[in-house]
């Protein structure tokens, strides 16, 4: 079976979009563009490439995205991925059958799309290329005015660019010193044969403050879906349990399959619940070995990944605990920071709450406690 990687170009400092950090790490409804792009190719392995100084920003962008260390780039794109494709090739596995190249900068690439440059390549392609017609009348400047460019055969290239993995980075190395605007042009100096796919009016490369804008907007748009989630587990022998994914002392453990977080439990099931996904029992099974012992930040990333394939975003989460002891509070802030870097969101968008039934029923006798959660989401119209 072939092997395909996606290397995402992040190593611009996006100073034309006059914000006050480079663009890709800016946020769009509440999650950094450099995620979005990123979480659009979650089926496929993905390496990042970010500028010097940039560490910080690309790991709070990133966070619990099971991802490589990102890739220093260079002072030029074609740097940038030639430095990208230097570490696919010297990977663990060694350098893959085919490439995707991406802009960080297109968050609205398609699965449609994504898949075409994907298939092209299978079929045989050495290159795979997106494009669009030309719609708008062009102008050129002229010394002595202007004139109209015939807009006939003229074609608009998006990313991501494929390629036959050895023959790009082979272009790269021969054509390290060539100034060129895309891998393509590259790609064509050495030769490689180029096949077209359609593109997509929605992959937007997001370039000045008002692509931000009109990009907000757009996120504004679709459906918005709320759901529920619930869940419960036995005290047992112990000395801690987990609760959001915060390790909190206790006289006691909670009994689980996994390591019975039940507000990640509860959160989870509400995640699926939004695009009727079944529950955490149906992608996790109690059953089975693997999710023995589990960390449930697993789970609540799995949910929030499916979440994205269907171009969807999560943009808010409640989590009510429901206790008579462990005591909450002084691990509320930091279980809301774990839930907001496991699903990417700003921390005032993720809310952990706690509650007793005053000494009633079975988390009043102790025996146990519960958790409910509510879920956020909206999906692409």
């Amino acid at each position: 079976m072939p092997r395909l990687a996606v290397l995402i170009v992040a190593a611009g400092k996006g100073e034309r979009s006059g914000l006050s950090r480079p663009k890709q790490y800016e946020y769009l409804a509440g999650t950094p563009m450099l995620r979005r792009t990123v979480e659009a190719f979650r089926s496929h392995p993905v390496q990042v490439v970010i500028g010097p100084g940039q560490e910080d920003l690309a790991a709070a962008a990133l966070a619990g995205l099971a991802l490589p260390a990102p890739v220093p780039g260079g002072a030029t794109r074609q740097e940038s991925v030639r430095l990208g494709l230097e570490a696919l090739a010297a990977g663990p596995d060694g350098p893959p059958d085919f490439v995707l190249i991406h802009d960080a900068a297109r968050p609205f690439v398609s699965a449609g799309t994504i898949a075409a440059v994907a298939q092209a390549l299978e079929k045989g392609a050495r290159g795979a290329l997106p494009m669009l017609a030309v719609a708008d009348t062009l102008r050129r400047r002229e010394s002595a005015g202007w004139s109209t460019v015939a807009r006939d055969n003229l074609f608009r290239a998006q990313t991501p660019q494929g390629f036959a993995f050895g023959d790009i980075l082979a272009a790269h190395r021969a054509h390290a010193g060539t100034a060129v605007t895309d891998d393509m042009a590259l790609a064509e100096l050495a030769g490689i044969a180029v096949e077209h796919v359609e593109g997509d009016e929605r992959n937007l490369k997001l370039t000045t403050k008002e692509d931000f804008v009109l990009a907000n907007a757009l996120l504004s748009t679709g459906e918005t879906r709320t759901a529920m989630g619930y869940d419960a587990h036995r005290f047992t022998e112990g000395d801690h349990v987990w609760l959001c994914g915060i390790q909190v002392p206790h006289d006691h453990g909670l009994l689980g399959h996994s390591d019975a977080d039940a507000g990640l439990h509860a959160l989870t099931d509400a995640l699926l619940g939004c695009i009727g996904a079944g529950d955490i029992g149906q992608h996790f099974p109690p059953t089975d070995e693997r999710w023995k012992g589990a960390s449930s930040d697993k789970f609540l990333a799995h949910a929030a990944s499916l979440i994205a394939e269907k171009g969807g975003q999560v943009i808010h989460c409640d989590v009510t605990l429901i206790c008579e002891r462990p005591k909450v509070g002084p691990y509320r802030q930091a279980m809301r920071a774990r839930i907001a870097e496991i699903l990417g969101l700003d921390i005032d968008r993720v809310s952990v709450k706690a509650t007793t039934t005053e000494g009633m029923g079975y988390t009043g006798r102790r025996e146990g406690l519960a958790a409910q959660a509510v879920a956020t989401v909206r999906l692409p119209a």
